[in-house]
C-alpha cells in the first residue's frame, strides 16, 4: 500500500517551515521545559505534609495539578506536577516546580505570573499558561495549610 504525501510536508501533515515557523514562535526556554519536562509525576495526596492544586483554565482547556511535600519547618522539599495542556502551560508547569523547591510558604506564595512569563518570554495570548501556574501553587498551598489545621468537635 501507498501513502501520498504531497511535496514539501512531513507526515505530520505540517510543512518542514512550518515547524520551523512553530519552533521560532517559541522561546528556547520554552521549548525545553516542554521537552524535558522537570518534576513530572504525583505524590501521595492522603499524606497530611502534601497539598494540592488542581486549576484548569475553560477557555482553552488547559488542566494543571501542581503537588508540594512540606517538611516540619515549613519548606518545600518535594514538588511534581501533570499538566494536560499547550506547551506554554507545561513549561509554566515545569519552571514553577523549579521555583519553588527549597522555599518556605510565604515566599512560594509571593510568586506571581508575570514571573514565570518573563523568564519564558511568554507572548500576551499565552499569559493564562503562566496564571495557570500561580493559581496551582497558591491552590496546592491552601490545600497544605488546610490540612494542618486543627479540626474541632464543637
Amino acid at each position: 500500500m501507498f501513502r501520498f504525501i504531497r511535496p514539501g510536508f512531513s507526515g505530520s501533515g505540517m510543512s518542514a517551515a512550518g515547524t520551523r515557523l512553530t519552533r521560532r514562535l517559541y522561546h528556547p526556554k520554552v521549548i525545553d521545559h516542554y521537552t524535558n519536562p522537570r518534576n513530572v509525576g504525583s505524590l501521595d495526596k492522603t499524606l497530611p505534609n502534601v497539598g494540592t492544586g488542581l486549576v484548569g483554565a475553560p477557555a482553552c482547556g488547559d488542566v494543571m495539578k501542581l503537588q508540594i511535600q512540606v517538611d516540619d519547618s515549613g519548606v518545600i522539599q518535594n514538588v511534581k506536577f501533570k499538566t494536560f495542556g499547550c506547551g506554554s502551560a507545561i513549561a509554566s508547569s515545569s519552571y514553577m516546580t523549579e521555583l519553588v523547591r527549597g522555599k518556605t510558604l510565604e515566599d512560594a506564595a509571593k510568586i506571581k505570573n508575570t514571573e514565570i512569563a518573563k523568564e519564558l518570554s511568554l507572548p500576551p495570548v499565552k499569559l493564562h499558561c503562566s496564571m495557570l501556574a500561580e493559581d496551582a501553587i497558591k491552590a496546592a498551598i491552601k490545600d497544605y495549610q488546610s490540612k494542618r489545621k486543627p479540626t474541632s468537635l464543637t
